[in-house]
C-alpha cells in the first residue's frame, strides 16, 4: 500500500520539478545609465562593419577564387 502511494508521490514531485521556471538571469531593474544617441550609432556601425567587411572581402575576392585551381589533397 504504501510503495504505491511513494510511487505516486515521486511521480508528482517530478511534474512539479519539471515545470519549474528558473529566471535567475531575467534581470527587471532599468539601467542605471542612459545611452546616448551617440554611443548607438557608433556601437551600431561597429557591428555593421563586422557582418559586412567579411561579407565585401568574399564579394571582391570571388574572381580570383574562379581563377584559382581547386588544390589536390
Amino acid at each position: 500500500m504504501f510503495s504505491g502511494l511513494r510511487g505516486q508521490v515521486r511521480a508528482v514531485l517530478r511534474v512539479k520539478l519539471a515545470k519549474q521556471d528558473h529566471r535567475s538571469n531575467i534581470y527587471s531593474k532599468p539601467p542605471k545609465e542612459k545611452i546616448g544617441p551617440g554611443q548607438t550609432v557608433f556601437t551600431m556601425s561597429i557591428f555593421a562593419l563586422g557582418l559586412l567587411v567579411p561579407a565585401g572581402w568574399i564579394m571582391y575576392h570571388i574572381p580570383v577564387y574562379r581563377q584559382t585551381p581547386p588544390s589536390q589533397v
